[in-house]
């Protein structure tokens, strides 16, 4: 885990085992837990209000992996929210992506627009080479279909960077 502690919520979050007996919480399963709250709170057809929202999203998504994991979220018209899906799990520091399975993903759901996201282990949200050259391939990809690449957001522990707002889309 690069930059977050738990250490202060060790004695406060508790959970249940098989046998009914409470135990503390670890690291790994108060993630868990983020995960399914942000999975409730935006479901289907729900609207990010800003992009602020959106990073919170993809923080509580990606954030504890200790691999790197690319995902996107596929939008409708509106921008609302269709889909969130995990694509590609990879190493410590890279994941194969293959623009071919996300153009796929997304004539099968309808999206009008996608934000993908990936998450850096290593704790430093810099965009490298290799994120850009795969940004450029998917909005080309996906360009051809006429479906938006409206943003790619790098998570990096509390830390994300996005693209769109840096002028790299």
């Amino acid at each position: 885990m690069s930059q977050l502690s738990f250490s202060s919520f060790d004695a406060a979050l508790m959970v249940r085992d098989s046998q009914g007996h409470y135990l503390p919480a670890t690291a790994d399963q108060i993630l868990e837990a983020a995960r399914q709250a942000i999975e409730h709170k935006m479901q289907r057809g729900a609207s990010f209000g800003s992009p602020s929202e959106v990073k919170e999203y993809l923080r509580a998504k990606l954030a504890g992996f200790e691999h790197e994991v690319f995902a996107v979220l596929f939008l409708d018209s509106q921008h609302r929210l269709i889909d969130y899906a995990e694509m590609f799990h990879g190493t410590i520091d890279s994941a194969s992506v293959y623009p071919r399975e996300v153009v796929k993903e997304a004539l099968r759901l309808n999206a009008a627009a996608v934000i993908v996201s990936h998450n850096h282990p290593s704790g430093s949200p810099e965009p490298s080479g290799a994120d850009k050259m795969l940004t450029q391939r998917l909005k080309e990809a996906l360009a051809l279909v006429d479906i938006r690449t409206l943003d790619h957001i790098i998570v990096a522990g509390s830390l994300t960077t996005s693209f769109a707002e840096r002028g790299l889309i």
